[in-house]
This record gives C-alpha cells, sequence and structure tokens, in this order.
C-alpha cells in the first residue's frame, strides 16, 4: 500500500470513526439528558447538560445558522477534492477529525430543524465555556494538528 493512500484510509478512516462517536454520543444526550438537570461528572469541572445551538463550534455566533451550514459544506467539499493529495499522517489525521466533525453538525442542522437552519446538541459542559458536543472538539482539535502539520512541512 502506497504511502498516499495509507494518509487516505486515515482521513476517511478519523472521520468516520469521529461522525459515528459524535451522532451515538448525540443520541445519548437526548435520551438520557433532555429536560434533566445537569449531571456533575467531575467536581464543578465537567458536567453534562443538554442544549442546543443555531451558532458554529461552542456556540459562537447562534444568529447564523444558514452560514455554518454553507461553510460546513463548502469545507467538506474542499476536504473531499483535495484529499488525494493529502501531504502527511498529521494533516490526513486532522482532516478527518474536521471532516467528520463537520457533517456531525451538518447532520444535526438537516434533522433537527426546517431546512438548513436547525440546532446543533451539545451537552459537555466546563462551566468556564459554552456548552460544546464532540464534533466541536475533533473540529477545533483537526485544526491544531492541520496547521502543525503545515509549520513541520519540509521543503
Amino acid at each position: 500500500m502506497t504511502a498516499q493512500r495509507r494518509r487516505l484510509l486515515f482521513l476517511y478512516g478519523v472521520a468516520v470513526a469521529v461522525y459515528v462517536l459524535d451522532r451515538g454520543s448525540k443520541i445519548l444526550a437526548e435520551q438520557h439528558l433532555e429536560g434533566r438537570p445537569a449531571i456533575r461528572l467531575v467536581d464543578d469541572i465537567v458536567h453534562l447538560r443538554f442544549t442546543t445551538n443555531a451558532g458554529g463550534a461552542f456556540g459562537l455566533f447562534g444568529g447564523q445558522p444558514w452560514l455554518f451550514f454553507g461553510a460546513t459544506v463548502l469545507i467538506s467539499a474542499i476536504i473531499v477534492v483535495s484529499s488525494p493529495k493529502v501531504a502527511s499522517t498529521m494533516s490526513a489525521v486532522g482532516l478527518g477529525l474536521i471532516l467528520g466533525g463537520a457533517l456531525g453538525n451538518l447532520t444535526d442542522r438537516v434533522i433537527r430543524g426546517p431546512g438548513v437552519t436547525g440546532r446543533v446538541v451539545d451537552f459537555i459542559d466546563l462551566r468556564i465555556w459554552p456548552v460544546f458536543n464532540l464534533a466541536d472538539s475533533a473540529i477545533v482539535i483537526g485544526a491544531v494538528l492541520v496547521a502543525l502539520a503545515a509549520f513541520r512541512r519540509e521543503p
């Protein structure tokens, strides 16, 4: 197997894993947290609390769900089209995290509201940051990995 093919497998394997974990965690959050008080996991640091938002990662820019829908579709398409040219395993993993997280939140927007204005399920509450989900985390970690890979690129 060529290095390029291995990187593609990493990218799409990570994307599928993130998507499945994100969707599963959101289904569990809906079933076990919606309409109930927050569950304290780690003292006053980590709580599980069901909420939804129409904004981007970590609830930012909540009044424009159509903007995030369009950006998600565009970014996902760019990742898919450029995936055969992924330069490193780190880039592949980072792009897979971004793609899986983006598609997880995109699925919420489609199934949880009219048209593309649906709300995204969030449930991880650190009490010092807006409530978020696994997809949000994957997108941020993926972006960091892609940036690190860009800096590590050899001439």
